[in-house]
C-alpha cells in the first residue's frame, strides 16, 4: 500500500463486518482517505454483492462482480467463519488492534457472536462501534431483515414516486442504501474527534429509515402542518412549470427543462423562437402554466424532438434556461466535467481486469483521497493481515487454516 501524499486518515486502523451495500459504501469513504479498512468474509456465507452482477464478461463468481468491485477498492480482504467455536480469541485479536469496527448486520447478530459493543469495550476500552442497520437498535421491529427496496418503502419514498394515474414504483435500486453512508461517515468522523477530545470510544446506532426520512422532510412538514398527503406527479414539480424530460433526436435521447421562476418560461420563450403558441397570455404566470401543463408539455416536446440533445443542452443554457442531457452510462464516461474532476479511478483487478471505481464527490485541497488497490478477491489478505500485522505464528496460522476458521 504505497503511498505518495499524507491523507486525512492515515493511521486509522478499521475492521470492517460490513456487506452488501450501504455498509460497504461507509468504508469505502475512510479507506479513499488513508485509512487501513480490512473487510471481514466468510468463504461459507458470501456477501450477496458478490453474487450481483455486472459481472466482468457476463461470466458469474465471487471475485467477477463490478458491483461489489466498485464498494471495496483499497480494502485488505480476510475470511473468517464467524460461527466456528475458535473464530472468538482470533477476532478479539483483531479487536485490540482496531481503532474502529463497523457491522450493517441485522441488530443482535453482533451479540450473539460475542462482538457486541459490550464485549469489544472488555478488550479495547477505546474501540470506536459503527452499527447500521435499517431501523435501527430496539424498538418493535428492529430485527426486520430487508434490503433496499424494502427501505425505500418503509420511508415513504416509493408512495410518492411514479405517475399520478399508475401504482407506486421503487426509486432506482438500493437508494435509502445510497444516502446512509454520507451520514455514517459524517457520524463516524464526530465520534473520532470525540475520542481524541475525552479518550473514551462509543457505539454509533444509525437507522437507515432516520437518514431516509431526511429527504423528505419538506413532505413530512406539510402533512404534519397543513394535513396535505404528498402524492405521485411523475416530472413535474408543484413549485415549477415546463418541469419535465423531452424527447430529442436519436434513440432514447431526452432533456430535462426546469422553469422555477417566470424569468425561465420568457428565456425558454425566446430560445424556441417565440412560438405563437407559447406567447399566449394564459403562460405567463406559474399558475396559467399548472393549469395547461399537458398542453404545455406537448408542445414543447413537439419542439424539442428534432433537436440532438447536446446542441439544444448548449443552447438552452446560453438562453439562460434550466436544462440538462439525460446521460446514460457511456455519456458519464465521457463526459467533461467528471474527467476533468478525475471522478472515475481505474484500477487492475486480478480477475476482471481494469475496471473503474467513483471517487468521493468531495475533494480535500491539502490531502486529497486516492484509490490505490483493487477490491479483494475473497480471503486475498489472509497472511497479510493475520500474520504479518496482527502477529500470528506460523503455527497458529496453520492450525486455524486447517481447523477451517479461516475460511
Amino acid at each position: 500500500m504505497v503511498q505518495t501524499s499524507p491523507q486525512a486518515l492515515d493511521g486509522l486502523k478499521v475492521l470492517d463486518f460490513c456487506w452488501v451495500v450501504a455498509g460497504p459504501m461507509t468504508t469505502k469513504y475512510l479507506a479513499e482517505h488513508g485509512a487501513t479498512v480490512v473487510r471481514v468474509e466468510s468463504g461459507n456465507r458470501t456477501d450477496v454483492l458478490r453474487n450481483g452482477g455486472p459481472f466482468k464478461d457476463g461470466q458469474s463468481g465471487v471475485n467477477r462482480s463490478g458491483y461489489f468491485a466498485n464498494q471495496n477498492a483499497n480494502k485488505l480482504g480476510i475470511t473468517i467463519d464467524l460461527r466456528h467455536e475458535k473464530a472468538g480469541g482470533l477476532l478479539l485479536r483483531l479487536v485490540r488492534w482496531a481503532d474502529l469496527v463497523t457491522e450493517n448486520f441485522t441488530p443482535g447478530t453482533m451479540e450473539r457472536l460475542g462482538l457486541g459493543y459490550d464485549d469489544l469495550v472488555k478488550t479495547n476500552p477505546e474501540i470506536i462501534m459503527f452499527s447500521t442497520s435499517m431501523l435501527g437498535r430496539g424498538g418493535p421491529f428492529a430485527s426486520q431483515p430487508g434490503f433496499g427496496a424494502v427501505m425505500a418503502s418503509l420511508s415513504g419514498l416509493t408512495y410518492i414516486t411514479g405517475w399520478p394515474d399508475r401504482a407506486p414504483v421503487n426509486p432506482y435500486g438500493a437508494y435509502t442504501d445510497f444516502v446512509a453512508p454520507r451520514f455514517g461517515v459524517a457520524a463516524i468522523l464526530a465520534a473520532l474527534d470525540y475520542r481524541r477530545r475525552t479518550g473514551k470510544g462509543i457505539h454509533l446506532d444509525l437507522a437507515q429509515l432516520e437518514t431516509s426520512l431526511q429527504l423528505s422532510a419538506p413532505l413530512l412538514l406539510d402533512w404534519k402542518m397543513n394535513g396535505r398527503l404528498p402524492q405521485r406527479t411523475g416530472n413535474r414539480n408543484p413549485s415549477a412549470a415546463p418541469h419535465g424530460v423531452f424527447p430529442c433526436s436519436g434513440e432514447d435521447r431526452w432533456i430535462a427543462i426546469a422553469c422555477l421562476t417566470d424569468d425561465h418560461w420568457r428565456s425558454l420563450q425566446q430560445a424556441m423562437g417565440s412560438p405563437e403558441w407559447a406567447s399566449a397570455g394564459a403562460l405567463d404566470t406559474l399558475a396559467g402554466r399548472k393549469a395547461h401543463e399537458d398542453e404545455l408539455e406537448a408542445n414543447i416536446a413537439r419542439w424539442t424532438t428534432p433537436w440532438e440533445v447536446r446542441e439544444l443542452t448548449e443552447h438552452l443554457q446560453a438562453s439562460g434556461v434550466p436544462a440538462g442531457a439525460a446521460l446514460d452510462c457511456s455519456d458519464l464516461y465521457q463526459d467533461p466535467q467528471l474527467s476533468h474532476r478525475a471522478h472515475y479511478s481505474y484500477l487492475e483487478h486480478e480477475e476482471i481486469g481494469v475496471y473503474a471505481t467513483d471517487r468521493s464527490e468531495f475533494v480535500l485541497s491539502l490531502t486529497p483521497g486516492r484509490h490505490y488497490s483493487p477490491s479483494p478477491l475473497l480471503g486475498r489478505h489472509n497472511e497479510l493481515v493475520l500474520r504479518e500485522m496482527i502477529g500470528l505464528s506460523d503455527e497458529e496460522y496453520r492450525q486455524l487454516s486447517e481447523e477451517g476458521v479461516l475460511q
